[in-house]
C-alpha cells in the first residue's frame, strides 16, 4: 500500500470540510462568559473548525497558561514565544466560568510552558480542583502538552480527579521533525504509557493529511495500544495560516471510517475519526470508556 491520495485539488477543500459560521444565543453566552474571566480557548487560539457547533452547545475547550507557547510546531496556530508570567488566580477564573456556563463536561488544555521547572503542574492541579470544588458534577478532560520527561510535574497534573487525561501523539514518527520539531516520538509514547500505569483513562489524537502512509498511521494504532492507550481521535489536518506546512491531502470521510475500524480492531476502546475531528471534539462522550 501506498501514501493516501485524493482527486481533489489541494488549493480546494471539499464539502464535507465546510462548517457553519459561529451563530445563536448559546454561542453568545459562551461568547460573553469567556470575555468576562478573561479567559482562554484552544477553540480560538488553535482556529478549530467546531467553534461554532461546540460553543453553540454551550461547551468550549479552556487553555490555561496564558496563550503564548515555548514550541514552533509547524501545524499549530498558536502562537510562539516566551510566554509572560503565568496568572495564579487563573485557575479560580477557569473554574468560575465553568460553573457559570453550567457545563456537564470541561476539556481543559495548556500551552506548552518549557521555561517552568514544573511546566505549570501546579497551575493544573490548582485548575482542575477547583473546578471540582465548584462543580462536583461536571466531569473533566485535561489535554496535557509534552512534558519533557517531567513525569513528577505529569503526577502533579493528573492527581486532582479529572476522569480523563489526554496527551496528543499528533503525526505518525517519520514526520515528527518537520511536524513536531521540539518532540520526540518515543517521548510522547513514554507519556501515554506512565499515565496508564497511574490508572487514568487515556486518549490521544493525530492528524492525517500530512503526507502519511496509511501503513504508518496503523502503526501509530499500534504503538499507542502497545503504551496502554484507551481513545484515539484523529481529524483532517488544515493549514492555519500560510506560515504553516501545506496540506498534502485531503483525506475522505471513506478513509476515516476505514481508520476507524482498523484502531478499534488493533484494540483501542473507542475512535473518533472523521475529517472535523479534533481532540476535544465529542469529548463528553469519552468519560465512560471502559478502561
Amino acid at each position: 500500500m501506498g501514501e493516501i491520495k485524493s482527486k481533489m485539488p489541494r488549493f480546494k477543500k471539499p464539502n464535507w470540510l465546510r462548517v457553519k459560521l459561529p451563530v445563536g444565543e448559546e454561542y453568545k453566552k459562551v461568547r460573553n462568559i469567556v470575555d468576562k474571566y478573561k479567559l482562554h480557548t484552544i477553540c480560538e487560539s488553535g482556529n478549530c473548525p467546531n467553534m461554532g457547533e461546540c460553543w453553540g452547545a454551550g461547551t468550549a475547550t479552556f487553555m490555561i497558561l496564558g496563550n503564548v507557547c515555548t514550541r514552533s510546531c509547524t501545524f499549530c496556530a498558536v502562537a510562539t514565544g516566551r510566554p509572560p508570567e503565568y496568572d495564579d488566580k487563573e485557575p479560580l477564573r477557569v473554574a468560575k466560568a465553568i460553573k457559570k456556563m453550567g457545563v456537564k463536561h470541561a476539556v481543559i488544555t495548556s500551552v506548552n510552558r518549557d521555561e517552568l521547572k514544573d511546566r505549570g503542574a501546579e497551575i493544573w492541579y490548582q485548575t482542575v480542583s477547583k473546578t471540582k470544588e465548584l462543580s462536583p458534577e461536571t466531569t473533566i478532560e485535561t489535554l496535557i502538552p509534552d512534558v519533557r520527561g517531567n513525569w513528577d510535574a505529569l503526577d502533579r497534573m493528573i492527581e486532582a480527579g479529572q476522569e480523563v487525561v489526554s496527551h496528543n501523539i499528533e503525526t505518525v514518527e517519520r514526520l515528527y521533525k518537520r511536524v513536531r520539531p521540539q518532540a520526540k516520538y518515543e517521548r510522547s509514547l513514554e507519556q501515554i504509557k506512565i499515565t496508564n500505569e497511574r490508572g487514568m483513562r487515556t486518549k490521544s489524537g493525530i492528524m492525517v493529511g500530512l503526507g502519511e502512509k496509511k501503513e504508518e498511521v496503523f502503526k501509530v494504532m499500534d504503538d499507542v495500544v502497545d503504551h496502554g492507550l484507551h481513545i484515539l481521535t484523529i481529524g483532517q489536518y488544515l493549514q492555519p495560516t500560510k506560515m504553516h506546512l501545506e496540506v498534502d491531502d485531503f483525506i475522505s470521510p471513506d478513509i476515516f471510517e476505514m481508520y476507524k475500524e482498523e484502531g478499534l480492531r488493533r484494540g483501542l476502546k473507542y475512535v473518533e475519526s472523521g475529517p472535523l475531528v479534533r481532540s476535544s471534539y465529542h469529548a463528553e462522550r469519552h468519560v465512560n470508556v471502559p478502561i
